[in-house]
């Protein structure tokens, strides 16, 4: 991913906070005619050794996952859905109209998990999301007719071997020309513009 100087983010932990807000990704990998992507819920995850890895799953039916033996490399895209067009009339000046959003980019190596380690994975997942429950789901309690329904999943690791982050919030803009854009998006009524003009505000 390319990423300006301006707008690339470095820190690790920021990086990674992000990924665990914005789980639902993107996995992309080569195949013998084109590159494959299916979107899933990805997790970050640290082994005993404190090492970061990504864990996901997808189904046994989806073809994708049968090209990992050939084509270990993987990307997996995260992405923020607060984003939002930037009008160049929002400016004191005459210039081209662009876009602000948030995304992170990770590179490794992907491997099938072990039948443990794919149960873990998704007791670990189902655990995640149930929280917004009234009476919250245990992967441990559920029938075993259910249970057994993990068998139509393909659970995967991704070894991190790179990350690059790309928070672009017009952080190229003088102050007065930040403060117009920020004006503009509180206008535009919507809570994704609400939401984009609090984070350019706080990462100013």
């Amino acid at each position: 991913m390319y990423v300006p100087k301006q707008f690339r983010v470095e820190d690790q932990e920021t990086i990674y906070q992000f990924i665990r807000e914005n789980g639902f990704a993107t996995l992309v990998s080569c195949s013998s005619d084109f590159p494959e992507a299916t979107h899933i819920p990805i997790e970050l995850e640290e082994r005993g050794n404190g090492e970061k890895v990504l864990w996901g799953h997808m189904a046994k039916a989806n073809p994708h996952w049968k090209s990992f033996a050939h084509f270990p490399q993987v990307l997996a895209i995260f992405q923020s859905p607060i984003h939002h067009y930037i009008s160049s009339s929002w400016y004191d000046h005459a210039n081209a109209p662009t876009y602000n959003y948030m995304s992170v980019h990770v590179r490794g190596k992907i491997r099938r998990l072990t039948e443990e380690e794919e149960w873990e994975s998704v007791k670990r997942l189902v655990q995640r999301y149930e929280k917004i429950a009234e009476r919250p789901i245990d992967l441990e309690t559920l029938p075993p007719a259910v249970q057994q329904e993990i068998n139509g999943l393909v659970g995967f690791e991704i070894a991190i071997s790179g990350m690059d982050a790309a928070f672009k919030m017009s952080q190229n803009r003088d102050d007065k020309n930040h403060q117009l854009i920020i004006a503009a998006l509180k206008k535009q009524g919507t809570r994704v513009a609400d939401q984009l003009a609090t984070i350019m505000e706080n990462m100013r």
